[in-house]
């Protein structure tokens, strides 16, 4: 494949399981406290219709969050509890320079661009499906494009 020896930026790892629900508690109960994982923040945007627990599995920059989310407003969208799954996040080496070349590549960004995450990570999202000016999408599944910060990228780049 001779894109990929020109890719400006390098997938570092996953970043977060995004997982959403009509009801956080449910899903808090089930994570946090039947499987242990502590609770390292939360998030609320009114402008993305999420309530949301930040969970932390593992540490450094090898933790991976587990973000357990519900609808502000359950008639609006986005609807972050449909799909179940809702997102991946993965980590990136050079966020602004993924979305120049994937975008030139044709991938299909949603509305937004790049902006800050409820971890303060600047992200950027791939759309779940590919339309006719940007074919590629990520074929029914939503993926976050994280910057990773220079200890992630210290850690965990080739």
């Amino acid at each position: 494949m001779a894109a990929a020896t020109t890719r400006p930026f390098e997938i570092l790892g996953l970043q977060q399981v995004a997982i959403g629900g009509s009801d956080k508690a449910r899903l808090q109960a089930l994570w946090g406290v039947l499987l242990g994982i502590p609770t390292s923040g939360t998030f609320r945007s009114e402008r993305e219709n999420v309530d949301e627990d930040i969970l932390q599995l593992g540490k450094g920059v090898h933790a991976v969050e587990i973000d357990l989310m519900q609808p502000i407003d359950p008639e609006a969208k986005p609807r972050v509890n449909d799909p179940a799954l809702n997102h991946l996040g993965l980590w990136v080496s050079d966020l602004a320079a993924a979305v120049q070349w994937l975008g030139s590549q044709g991938v299909r960004f949603t509305p937004g661009g790049i902006r800050k995450g409820a971890a303060g990570h600047d992200v950027c999202f791939i759309h779940p499906k590919g339309n006719e000016a940007s074919p590629l999408g990520g074929e029914g599944v939503l993926i976050e494009l994280v910057q990773a910060p220079p200890e992630v990228i210290a850690a965990l780049s080739k």
